[in-house]
């Protein structure tokens, strides 16, 4: 059967066009088993997609290759043999009047619920034309369901992406497995869509993107971190082919506001008074003190009032952690994150003669991504030229030098991924501003900028900033804040072998020692002892390990140990361990299995690769002396320097920390921190929490949804402005309710760039606020109600004393 894309789910209500059908009833299909569409239905949703002109041909040029070999039948007995269940359970049921397999997701108990296709003979869907996987998905239930989609090939590598199915719709979704936009670096996380179709494009997230399509052996669909049960209907699996392709799908991309050229969407700005009118609209709704019944620094001054020192630290109370302010009264952090210019430029694709760009001071160690824009000389502007003729053509805009808007070109000296390995970037977002503010002068606009942002904050009801705020918010006094620092420099570093941002520091090299020391007092000038500073973050998001196997668990480890110790810091320090522990070769020998002549063997390298039970144990015992360590050096740093100041560790990724790291950071960090990108945070993956028993905060969390103009949702997706709020009360109110948790951090104030933010091309609708510097009012509004009742719900059942 061949997936047919219906013209009667594509409505436009005031120029916005209803993505896909919704279904009648509001908990699963109905019993008699037909989809129902209501006009009501349709209008609550408020959802858009977005089109261009070209959108209007596209269903001629996308052709069915084959249904999936074994699944053209999905009423045969014996097709649910075909799929595989965890965590999950399908039945087959004719829904008008077609076969359909409806899958139950048991989400709610499982951090984890998936169902895959898993074929007894591996696909061989290899073509040397543009070729992608086609499915209809429906969603009977009253919520979003955000799906991660894998297609991996027999040796394992997979291509992974994401997609989110409103509620109560159907749709006709693809995933392009091959072609040569796969093949093209853009410097876009996920690039525009080429293909001329009718088929909602699966996003791209990670993963191989050219896999062996010879041998696909798996396609899994699943759900993580989801707080209830979703419902899934699948059918038509199919195989498709682009007949032609949009060629100019990465031009003219981005028009003068860095907003896109291709479709409309809600406060899209066609000019300069709009957006100065709906600033003076704004600004006069704002207000510029902490809500009622909150206390100076924005604690809950309608609750107890515990010791007060000045300065925020932490206390467990009643049986819930709990920062405290410096008045005495209960604090959760909930706030906002990566306020600043920094991460707001693109890569323009053109570049200067280098010897014009100045180059790093010695023992400049700031990243690129930390440091503002960081314009070109005016020496070099004569000497600029195309470096990439692909990124120069995605705008159809760029002042010239000369100008009064490029005062918002920058300069990146480096990046970690993209098209180019450097060059000129340009702000929009800070053009903006100018715009405006009306005028260019940075002394002008920046103040109001960041008057705007405290009072956004305070109007909006959150209690502090989250982390990387520009270090100018810090002496305002108005909002409690976190500050940060990396620690960067030239000590030696070790691999865990997944090494994403970086290669992981060596903390026994003095140099490291020394580094940290400089980053602290460099945090403290900046800070100047100011009260209203909650703590420090100092790193972020280090790739210590793996969980799933005992190779990535302990890859820093194994890794460590296959060097030579005369060349590691690290290496020297295990061996001195394993010594401590094995008064003798012999005796290492006897429990790990191996046969090393002498310890000198051991310093010189050793390959591992029998993990026996006693070999683990010991592979464990080096990963936490390694990382408590590391710990103990910042820590150590931070005392010396901000004593006053809580130390909030270097908030884990959720896929790159350990029990062994989490124990180690425990000893030493006065706040643990985590980057969670999930749904909730109340499952069965954060059970660690009681047995650590310290005071948690969220780092890092969002959502985004592709009806804002941008390209990519994010790390979450969800279907709509409004369903952005309904996941943002979700997870901070999950956040609340934990016990653990003493704040929730959204990353991040202002959307991606369009066409990818200069580091890494990352091109999320996570902001509050758009590229124009206007906020999206239904996140707004969420996140207004979660604030006005964020003590009551956290701390409403405690008693005062």
């Amino acid at each position: 059967m061949t997936i047919k894309p219906s013209s009667r789910h594509k409505r436009f209500y005031s120029s916005l066009l209803i993505s896909s059908l919704l279904l009648a009833c509001s908990d699963g299909v109905n019993d008699n088993g037909n989809i129902q569409i209501t006009e009501k239905d349709m209008e609550a949703r408020g959802e858009t997609e977005a089109v261009n002109s070209i959108e209007q041909q596209k269903a001629q040029a996308t052709v069915l290759l084959s249904p999936l070999t074994g699944y053209e039948d999905l009423s045969k007995p014996g097709i649910l043999n075909q799929f595989d269940f965890e965590n999950s359970r399908g039945e087959i049921k004719k829904i008008d009047d077609k076969e359909q397999l409806v899958v139950h997701l048991d989400s709610k108990q499982h951090h984890s619920a998936s169902f895959s296709v898993k074929p007894d003979k591996s696909f061989n869907w290899q073509s040397n034309e543009p070729i992608g996987f086609a499915v209809s998905l429906a969603n009977p239930k009253s919520t979003s369901v955000f799906i991660h989609v894998k297609v991996k090939d027999s040796a394992g590598l997979s291509h992974n992406r994401n997609i989110v199915l409103p509620a109560k719709s159907q749709d006709n979704y693809f995933m392009a497995l091959s072609g040569e936009d796969l093949s093209i670096e853009t410097g876009i996380r996920s690039n525009p869509n080429p293909w001329l179709t009718d088929y909602t494009p699966i996003i791209w997230r990670y993963g191989v993107k050219n896999i062996n399509l010879k041998n696909v052996a798996e396609i899994e669909f699943s759900v993580h971190g989801v707080p209830e049960d979703k419902q899934i209907l699948l059918s038509n699996l199919q195989l498709i082919k682009a007949t032609k392709l949009n060629d100019q799908y990465l031009e003219n991309l981005v028009d003068e506001f860095g907003q896109s050229t291709k479709i409309d969407f809600i406060n899209k700005v066609k000019s300069t008074d709009e957006l100065i009118a709906i600033s003076a609209k704004e600004q006069a709704s704002l207000r510029k003190t902490v809500p009622e019944g909150r206390s100076t620094f924005n604690g809950w001054k309608a609750g107890p009032k515990l010791d007060a020192t000045g300065y925020f630290r932490v206390e467990k109370y009643q049986g819930k952690w709990s920062l405290v302010d410096p008045e005495g009264y209960l604090f959760f952090s909930n706030g906002i994150a990566n306020i600043r210019m920094a991460n707001t430029s693109t890569i323009t694709g053109y570049d200067f003669n280098t010897t014009h760009i100045t180059p790093r001071a010695e023992g400049d160690f700031t990243p690129e991504d930390s440091i503002g824009l960081n314009r070109a000389p005016e020496s070099a502007w004569d000497t600029r030229y195309v470096s990439s003729e692909l990124r120069a053509k995605m705008f159809s805009w760029l002042p010239k030098y000369g100008e009064p808007l490029s005062e918002h070109f920058g300069y990146r000296r480096e990046v970690h991924t993209g098209a180019v390995e450097k060059g000129e970037t340009f702000s929009f977002y800070q053009a903006n501003l100018a715009r405006k503010y009306q005028s260019n002068d940075a002394d002008v606009f920046m103040p109001k900028w960041r008057d705007t942002t405290v009072d956004r904050m305070l109007s909006w009801g959150f209690t502090s900033f989250g982390n990387w705020v520009d270090p100018s918010f810090y002496q305002l006094n108005r909002i409690p804040y976190f500050a940060n620092g990396w620690i960067i420099g030239d000590f030696k570093t070790v691999s865990s072998g997944n090494d994403y941002w970086s290669p992981l520091p060596d903390p026994f090299d003095p140099e490291f020692v020394k580094r940290a020391h400089f980053t602290a007092k460099q945090i403290a000038a900046e800070v100047q002892n100011n009260p209203w500073c909650v703590g420090i973050f100092i790193d972020n998001e280090k790739s210590w390990g793996q969980m799933g196997s005992i190779e990535s668990q302990y890859g820093l480890v194994i890794n460590t140990l296959g060097i030579d110790a005369s060349d590691s810091p690290t290496k020297a320090e295990f061996v001195k361990v394993l010594q401590t522990k094995y008064t003798n070769i012999g005796e290492l020998n006897r429990q790990w299995g191996t046969n090393f002549p002498t310890w000198k063997r051991v310093e010189t390298g050793i390959e591992i690769t029998d993990f026996k039970d006693e070999v683990v144990t010991d592979l464990s015992l080096l990963l936490e002396h390694y990382t408590s360590e590391y710990f103990a050096v910042v820590s150590d740093a931070v005392a010396q320097y901000l004593p006053n100041h809580l130390y909030l560790g270097a908030r884990f990724a959720s896929w790159g920390m350990t029990p062994e790291v989490r124990s180690a950071a425990a000893k030493h960090v006065d706040v643990m921190s985590y980057n969670y990108y999930k749904e909730s945070v109340n499952d069965s993956f954060w059970s660690f929490l009681e047995g650590i028993d310290m005071p948690s905060i969220i780092g890092e969390f969002h959502n985004g949804s592709m009806d804002s103009g941008l390209l990519n949702p994010g790390l979450i997706h969800a279907s709509s402005q409004a369903d952005r709020g309904a996941k943002y009360q979700e997870y901070v109110n999950s956040a609340l309710d934990n016990p653990y948790l003493v704040g929730s951090h959204w990353f991040q104030y202002i959307d991606s760039p369009l066409t990818g933010r200069a580091y890494d091309g990352e091109n999320y609708n996570v902001g509050f606020v758009s590229v124009t510097d206007i906020p999206y009012q239904p996140l707004v509004d969420a996140a207004k109600a979660v604030n006005q009742q964020i003590y009551t719900r956290r701390f409403g059942d405690v008693h005062v004393k």
